[in-house]
This record gives structure tokens, sequence and C-alpha cells, in this order.
């Protein structure tokens, strides 16, 4: 069997950075060499901290946030405002919002969007465990703060029709996020302008309707 590289220890390792997103195999091998260059202790730390981050993750029980603990520090925060929830779809949106400074409320990981061509259904979303929240905990407001794509937007509608029977009032971020934008990469301003100016879901349903 004729291999690509000089060792199959070095092709092995290769082959396992370039099943990262974004990582090309020159790439990966550049990144492998680079950690060949560096003392052998170094080495050991980053590859611990990888395993025991997979190993010992934790996800908040109440919002689903990548935190340390069993509650993350944003719902065990006694200054946020409980009866605020910011719908998002990872935990990238959630760090994004928080750098903007603009929403003091709490948030609801979903794990991703509804999405039929990926296999991704309402069943597949944390949108039982956001019902609850909403049923239970005296939330008066639920910001919806996903994607402007059109999974995002199917989303979205599935969620404001899963909470109607309920009394907390639904609204959208507006739409300084350019219709197709991911929150991620949504500038601080624009993110945080889009929080304040947020609108009633019925009304921007409406307009998208139209």
């Amino acid at each position: 069997m004729n291999h690509q590289y000089p060792s199959i220890l070095l092709e092995n390792a290769v082959n396992e950075f370039a099943k990262l997103p974004g990582i090309g195999r020159k790439t990966a091998l550049r990144l492998v060499l680079h950690l060949l260059r560096q003392d052998k202790e170094m080495v050991d730390n980053f590859a611990q901290t990888i395993v025991k981050l997979r190993h010992d993750i934790h996800y908040c029980s109440c919002c689903h946030n990548i935190c340390d603990k069993d509650i993350c520090d944003i719902c065990a925060n006694p200054q946020r405002d409980r009866s605020m929830i910011c719908v998002v779809e990872s935990i990238q949106e959630v760090m994004a919002i928080e750098r903007t400074g603009q929403f003091k409320g709490l948030y609801h990981v979903l794990g991703g969007i509804i999405s039929p061509i990926d296999g991704i259904g309402p069943s597949d979303l944390e949108i039982a465990s956001l019902e609850e929240r909403v049923k239970n905990d005296g939330v008066q407001e639920v910001i919806l703060a996903l994607s402007a794509t059109m999974e995002g937007d199917t989303t979205n509608f599935y969620i404001y029709r899963k909470l109607q029977p309920y009394a907390a009032n639904v609204s959208i971020i507006a739409r300084g996020v350019s219709i197709g934008d991911e929150i991620e990469y949504a500038d601080e301003i624009t993110l945080g302008r889009s929080i304040l100016n947020r609108t009633p879901f019925n009304e921007s349903y409406k307009l998208i309707s139209k």
C-alpha cells in the first residue's frame, strides 16, 4: 500500500485534523508539523485539554448553553431579567449577543434549526423544553434571534405557533441583520440594534408573508 506521507503516524494525524470544518489536508499537515516542533509537554497539554473538553463539558439544564456546571453563569445570575428569553440556534449566538451588552434577559439554545433537507425536525431541537419554560417560569417575552434564512424563518414560525396558547409575547429581532445572514457573524452594533429594535412576531410575519 502506497502512503502519501513518510510516516503512518503523521498520515493518521493529518487525516484526523482534516476532519475538522474548514481544514483541508494542506492546512492539516501544517498544523501537525507545527505540533511536532513543539515541546512534548505542550502537545500533551493540548491533547489533554481536548479530551477533557469532550468528556467533562456540561450543558445548562435550563437553557442548554455550554457551561462547566449544571447551571450556566447567565441562568444563575440573579441580576438577569428572568421574564425575557432570547431563543438562539447555538452557543455562538449567545456569545455574539452577550458581546453587544444590550440584552439582560436569559437565553434558550435550540441546538440547531428546522431543516428537512438535513433531516432535522422539531423533535431534534430543544423546542419542547422552551415551551415548558414559557409555560411554567413566568416568561413575559420570547425574542426569536435566529438567522434570517428560510430555515430560520421556518423555525421562528413553528415556535410562534407552539407558544400561542401562552401569555408570553413573541418578538423577533429587527431585520437590521440582512436576509440570509447568520447571527454569529453580524457585527456587534448591528446585532445590538436588532435586539433593541425587535418587533412583535405577528407583525413581522405579516410583512414576510406579503
